[in-house]
């Protein structure tokens, strides 16, 4: 999760403008006239009268499954016109027979022209609808990059749909009297119903990190908030959702606390390398905690004045390239690690994961990271400016 309105911040890709693109006409005409040549010569070369009819049928309803209406027009004439003239040049047995293949001609070709309608309205349909979820997950996340006393956060948020339902990847960032707190989400599922319990998780920590004192009461309000949320949709016969999660409590010192709600683990970069900084194993997901064995733990760990914490969600380490392999985050993430390390590392993940992203089949992918910099340090690399002390916070 990652997105900021600079240069060097962070970008949100719209999905909607990922559709498939129509066939071109130079592609249509091609393939038009090609498959008609080779009926045609492959009559002349077997030596017998091949009837156009059962091969070039077909064209339209082909085309009606990538093409525009129009060009389902043009190949449905072009193929009746085909087939009406094989007919004049070489007859049938009876009138009877010539006026059956021209009559299912024209229904076949009407029915595929109806099929490239319907396919476009459809189409229309899941764009708006799309568009309306996306836009309401706009409304609910806050716009890169976030800014406290003692963060600077950037972010990239980059869905990737097979239809129009948008999932629960939610973050925020709050400046409390006890430091800031980071939040990082992934709902289970998608759909209206995974932003709702997102909406409801988020609203709980932007209360929450500045009422409780502790990191672990932030945590316990998470946990309710979604057991509440699921109660609610148990009522109304929806199905119960966990949510994966990160909460970060970072003050004026060197040290960070952490709560990892069996979320992806966050890497530092430092010193040109990327090293994950949790030990312990995650708890359980928020509204599975009566499933635990005991209460979750605050886990503690250096975060340098000059280092940046990159967290994200499962859309990075689960997007698949077209063979099917994983995102190799693991490998990836010395690369991330060099360079400036605020500004541009969302960019360099971004780089390196679309051939996976971009093709997870049939599954929503949001792949979400959010590089979080010491403030005063992360866009340049320096311990901090002028008029400022070693925390990046001013005097």
């Amino acid at each position: 999760m990652r997105t900021s309105r600079d240069p060097a911040g962070s970008t949100v890709v719209d999905a909607g403008q990922r559709s498939t693109p129509p066939l071109s006409w130079a592609v249509v005409v091609f393939w038009l006239v090609v498959v008609t040549l080779l009926v045609a010569v492959t009559g002349v070369v077997l030596g017998r009268d091949t009837r156009p009819a059962p091969f070039l049928v077909v064209l339209p309803a082909l085309l009606a499954g990538r093409g525009t209406v129009r060009q389902t027009v043009v190949a449905s004439a072009w193929v009746t016109l085909v087939i009406v003239g094989s007919l004049v040049d070489t007859p049938l047995g009876t009138a009877g027979a010539d006026a059956a293949v021209i009559a299912f001609t024209l229904v076949f070709n009407g029915l595929s022209v109806a099929r490239a309608a319907q396919r476009i309205r459809w189409e229309g349909e899941i764009a708006r609808l799309r568009s309306a979820a996306a836009a309401l997950q706009r409304q609910i996340l806050r716009p890169f990059p976030l800014m406290t006393d003692q963060l600077l956060v950037h972010g990239l948020y980059q869905p990737v749909e097979e239809d129009s339902r948008v999932g629960g990847d939610v973050y925020e960032v709050v400046s409390s009297p006890y430091g800031s707190r980071v939040f990082i989400a992934d709902v289970q599922g998608k759909g209206l119903q995974a932003i709702s319990a997102a909406f409801a998780v988020l609203s709980a920590f932007r209360e929450a990190a500045v009422a409780e004192p502790t990191l672990t009461a932030v945590v316990d309000a998470l946990e309710e908030a979604v057991l509440r949320h699921n109660s609610f949709a148990a009522q109304t016969g929806e199905r119960e959702r966990f949510v994966t999660a990160i909460v970060l409590g970072v003050d004026d010192g060197d040290e960070v606390q952490a709560i990892n709600c069996g979320h992806v683990a966050p890497l530092l970069l430092h010193a040109e390398r990327a090293t994950p900084v949790l030990r312990q194993e995650p708890c359980v997901p928020l509204g599975l905690d009566a499933l635990a064995p005991e209460p979750r733990t605050v886990e503690w760990f250096v975060f340098p004045p000059d280092g940046t914490l990159l967290l994200c969600t499962d859309g990075v380490t689960e997007a698949r390239d077209p063979s099917g392999a994983f995102y190799p985050l693991e490998a990836a993430r010395g690369g991330l690690g060099r360079g400036p390390p605020q500004g541009r590392t969302g960019h360099r993940l971004r780089r390196s994961a679309p051939p996976h992203g971009g093709h997870a089949p049939r599954r929503h992918r949001a792949a979400g990271a959010a590089p979080a910099g010491r403030r005063g340090s992360s866009l340049t690399g320096r311990k901090g400016r002028p008029g400022q002390d070693g925390h990046g916070r001013p005097p």
